[in-house]
């Protein structure tokens, strides 16, 4: 008998009494089925059962097996005797025991059986299953519960809805308010977020839902849009923090914050005046070079005194107003240094909230008012609440229904992750300066491309001018108040003209960057297209427009005064906002219109104030010259979706987080977070974006994902840049560098010691004097560049600047491929040898060396998991690994020489100097990478590290392969002293994937 079916009788018997005493075994003859002759009986044993209570069924296993069913010879009986006696507890116990296994059996449902198997076969219906009703009666309510039971098992118990709230009711205006409402508590909704997240994939970042890419291929698409028409971008999630006080007391605080050895600050002659947009990277005070926040834009109101202003008259000129616009990651380190810097610590609650007069719709004084029905103005005006009368009007609700319902579900607009009571605005009793924070209080769209200006002159319209004489008292509408004073009017007619004077500039780039110009345009929605269209120059408008301006416009750029806007008052922001028209009552106009498709009179409600400022292109270096230019259009809140549909009618394409990425990547630009590593929010970013990738790696089978420790990479995910700063000053130091075959000798000068956070150098002389040693290159041939006033590249000059910005600064390069390939994230930069130098010099064609492969040592300390673990909760695919603490040199640790030859296959070297990971090292092995603490970054390597990449990608503006990332300035300067003048600047570029070497030039843009 084999194992299997002893330990199913096993199974099968446990329940059997164990108290029936056999006696001693007659003398019959019987034999068993296998024609053996051991004597027959149930339970026959030839010693003593253990147990004491006589034999037991397990005694098969001495008496050479069981024997179920007859005899041989078709004898029925089996020859035993009857018990002599039982215990009569122990046996009703057992008998218990049966009685409670049979009712088991009885009650227990299992999957294949139904109620319907009682039915004889030929009444037994398939649509019994799922349709009780075929069962007979005395059969229904039994598969009722067992259908109930069905449904529950497996399942989270479900709030039951009420029959009240069918699709229809959860698809009405206020329902579906209330719904988008409750989904905003936690990441705020962008005015356009319905329409992006009907055609994009949107993700949560930084406290928003925002769309990342299309769900339609158009990364092409989206590029030529950028080269050759528009793009169009939604960047109302960056924050605005206002800044008003005394033009003194604002230019002393916010020097604390930047230095000119970084560029123009926020006391730029152009910027202060209010006619261009500045740009600049913020610091903690007094930290500069070290502690950098990050980089903002900021825009001062123009000195010109107008209607409106808060306080103007009585301080004048002096009174000045600042907006300072951050990336959200920033936000929570800007905001409390400025409080610090300008000393505003005294919070200014909000207002309560004032219910403000409902206007009556008005049209404009040349048209014939129509009759139109009262609607319920604002953007949170629910459709049930209204008692509208007419075709198409909804029921009417009575007054208990009315108060049933309670008030109205509004929009939110602004933010609304923040509480009533929360202060947005800060002031400061000694300095006089009052911090806002507007975040989400604007709109702010970026248009990107040569013909932006092209799309915006198609869709705004510059406002009709309102006849103030008409109107004598006070009107509801900004714009009627506005009209009063000539001054505005004069104003509002000369930015018209400059507006239909860029109606004949062939491109975006022809305006002076960061020029800003205001103006009040009438609603978009009036003159929206019937269908789409692609907005290009008009001939014949250019023709039509003053050759002589169109120049004064290029060279000298938007006069001073005509970069006012009533965009900077609040209370004109809050009156467009409140009486922003619906597009209910705005389909109600156009269906009075007696000629379909023609223009609809502009009603007063009509007029917004909005901003245009100009963005520059790619400004530095000496290649794509203006790629990449474009304008930004700021509006009021509750205005977005207004002006973004008649953007879209243009022909535009519309890009989200990643076309951003791409858009500083073909500007050569670094982009905010990713690139600022020396930052706090780019050292959040990084660790995010580490255990991104760390999670999708380790999501994957070990099979099927790369094993970094034999493509020599030490770290995959995130690039340590202290760890290079500090190994790079160290051997300098030291004199055991190597960028060659043979050892460095140290620098005359010493450097100073290594710093406690490495920094980005900013320097912009210095970076000009990099950029001329290293001669930049377009991505073709080499191009020389004039080096002027710059000295010429030694031992002292370079021990000089080395002294003056530390050994562990950084800098931001572009890094061009001169053969195939494409470079991504994370890829290393190295220095080639000599011989590297001389192959590329026989064959400038060649493709490069090639890493050996390294041996992965810890490959057997780690467990691989069998295929029932899978099964286990919370097993993964990740490797775990074993504890072999007893055999440690069975699988050694490797470690790293930091004095192996380049030319060497590998730089891991095992020698008495083993060290074995810790306990908390070993239990964080995966499969495929290194634990911490890391070994030597720099000689890993055949060849030496000398920095990483964090953006690289196939340009298809410049038809290569480019990669920008950041290198050590002590190792730049010590791999340009030891290359000849002809081949200086040049680099090896390999992914951490693979393990070919691709040759690329260094190219620093200043």
């Amino acid at each position: 008998m084999s194992t299997a079916k002893h330990r199913m009788r096993d199974k099968k018997m446990r329940n059997q009494p164990i108290n029936v005493t056999y006696s001693s075994p007659g003398q019959g003859s019987s034999h068993w089925r296998n024609g053996g002759h051991t004597p027959t009986g149930r339970g026959h044993d030839q010693s003593p059962h253990p147990r004491g209570q006589g034999s037991s069924h397990s005694g098969h296993a001495q008496g050479g097996g069981w024997v179920r069913g007859h005899q041989r010879g078709g004898q029925g009986d089996y020859t035993q005797d009857l018990p002599k006696y039982i215990t009569a507890s122990a046996f009703a116990k057992a008998r218990a025991a049966e009685v409670n296994a049979m009712l088991k059996a009885v009650t227990k449902t299992t999957g294949s059986s139904h109620v319907f198997g009682a039915l004889p076969k030929h009444m037994r219906r398939r649509a019994m299953s799922h349709d009780t009703k075929r069962l007979p009666c005395r059969l229904r309510d039994m598969a009722n519960n067992m259908l109930e039971k069905s449904q529950k098992a497996g399942q989270k118990v479900k709030k039951e809805q009420s029959n009240s709230k069918s699709r229809k009711a959860r698809r009405r205006h206020g329902n579906m308010l209330l719904e988008f409402n409750r989904r905003q508590r936690k990441n705020l909704w962008l005015e356009t977020h319905i329409w992006h997240a009907k055609r994009f994939h949107m993700v949560k970042r930084w406290g928003y839902c925002l769309g990342d890419r299309p769900t339609y291929k158009c990364y092409r698409a989206c590029c030529r849009a950028m080269s050759s028409h528009c793009l169009l971008q939604d960047m109302s999630y960056y924050c605005c923090v206002e800044l008003q006080g005394s033009e003194e007391q604002l230019l002393a605080t916010l020097s604390k914050l930047t230095s000119k050895e970084a560029g123009p600050t926020f006391a730029a002659a152009m910027c202060v005046s209010g006619r261009r947009q500045g740009r600049v990277v913020v610091y903690r005070a007094g930290q500069y070079p070290l502690q950098p926040l990050g980089p903002v834009t900021f825009l001062w109101r123009p000195r010109t005194r107008g209607r409106g202003q808060d306080d103007q008259d009585d301080q004048g000129s002096t009174h000045r107003q600042l907006w300072i616009w951050a990336h959200p990651t920033m936000k929570p380190d800007l905001l409390p240094e400025l409080q610090a810097v300008c000393q505003c610590s005294e919070a200014v609650l909000p207002p309560a909230p004032v219910e403000l007069p409902v206007p009556q719709p008005a049209l404009a004084p040349t048209s014939t008012p129509a009759p139109t029905p009262t609607l319920a103005h604002g953007p949170g005006a629910c459709p049930e609440a209204e008692q509208a009368s007419g075709s198409g009007s909804k029921r009417k609700w009575s007054s208990g229904e009315r108060e049933a319902a309670g008030p109205p579900a509004k929009k939110l607009l602004g933010c609304s992750t923040t509480s009533g009571t929360t202060p947005v605005t800060w002031r400061s009793c000694t300095t006089g300066i009052v911090i806002s924070d507007l975040t989400m209080e604007m709109v702010r769209y970026r248009l990107i491309g040569p013909l932006s200006h092209s799309v915006l002159t198609e869709t705004l319209a510059p406002a009709t001018h309102c006849d103030a004489a008409s109107n004598p008292g006070p009107s509801p509408f900004w714009w009627s108040d506005h009209c009063r004073d000539d001054c505005n009017v004069t104003l509002h007619r000369q930015q018209a003209g400059v507006f239909n004077v860029l109606k004949g500039v062939f491109s975006t780039a022809e305006v002076p960057a960061g020029s800003v110009l205001g103006l009040t345009v009438d609603d978009p929605r009036l003159t929206l297209p019937n269908k789409r269209s692609v907005a290009v120059p008009d001939i014949r408008k250019e023709q039509g427009v003053n050759e002589e301006k169109r120049r004064e416009l290029m060279l000298k750029g938007i006069p001073e005064h005509l970069s006012q806007s009533s965009l900077w008052d609040r209370s004109v922001r809050d009156n467009v906002t409140h009486n922003k028209m619906t597009d209910q009552e705005l389909n109600r106009l156009r269906n009075d219109v007696l000629v379909p498709g023609s223009r609809l009179p502009t009603p007063l409600q009509g007029r917004v104030p909005v901003l245009l400022v100009q963005q520059s292109g790619k400004s530095q270096g000496t290649e794509m010259g203006s790629w990449g230019s474009g304008w930004d259009l700021l509006l009021p809140k509750a205005w977005g979706m207004a002006f973004w549909v008649p953007l879209v009618y243009r022909g535009v394409r519309i890009g989200g987080l990643r076309m951003s990425l791409k858009h500083a990547q073909n500007k050569g630009e670094p982009h905010f977070p990713h690139d600022y590593p020396d930052c706090p929010a780019g050292a959040r970013f990084q660790e995010e974006q580490e255990a991104e990738l760390l999670a999708k790696f380790r999501r994957r089978p070990p099979a099927k994902r790369t094993n970094y420790i034999k493509h020599g990479c030490l770290a995959p995910f995130r690039c340590p840049w202290q760890q290079l700063a500090e190994e790079w000053e160290f051997i300098v130091k030291e004199g055991g560098g190597r960028g060659g075959e043979e050892a460095v000798a140290p620098m005359e000068q010493e450097v100073t010691p290594p710093q406690s956070n490495f920094t980005v150098l900013r320097n912009r002389k210095s970076l000009r004097q990099l950029s001329a040693w290293c001669r930049p290159t377009s991505s073709k041939c080499q191009r020389a560049r004039n080096l002027g006033s710059t000295p010429p590249l030694n031992r002292n000059v370079a021990a000089s600047l080395l002294s003056a910005h530390g050994g562990g600064s950084l800098v931001w390069t572009r890094l061009s491929l001169l053969t195939k390939g494409r470079p991504e994230q994370h890829a290393l930069v190295c220095v080639p040898t000599a011989d590297d130098l001389q192959l590329v010099r026989k064959e400038p064609g060649c493709t490069g060396p090639q890493e050996p492969l390294h041996t992965d040592h810890f490959k057997s300390r780690v467990k691989r998991p069998h295929k029932k673990d899978h099964n286990k909760p919370g097993a993964s695919s990740s490797a775990k690994p074993e504890n072999k603490q007893s055999d440690p040199a069975s699988a050694p640790a490797p470690s790293v020489n930091p004095g192996p030859e380049p030319s060497s296959s590998s730089s891991l070297t095992l020698g008495p100097d083993i060290t074995t990971p810790s306990s908390s090292c070993t239990s964080a092995l995966t499969l495929g990478l290194w634990p911490e603490p890391l070994p030597s970054v720099t000689s890993h390597c055949s060849r030496v590290t000398l920095g990483w990449v964090t953006q690289g990608d196939f340009s298809l503006s410049a038809g290569c392969g480019e990669a920008l990332g950041f290198l050590s300035l002590t190792g730049l300067l010590h791999t340009l002293l030891r290359q000849p003048d002809s081949q200086r600047g040049l680099v090896l570029l390999r992914n951490p994937g693979s393990m070919q070497y691709r040759f690329a030039k260094i190219n620093i843009e200043v």
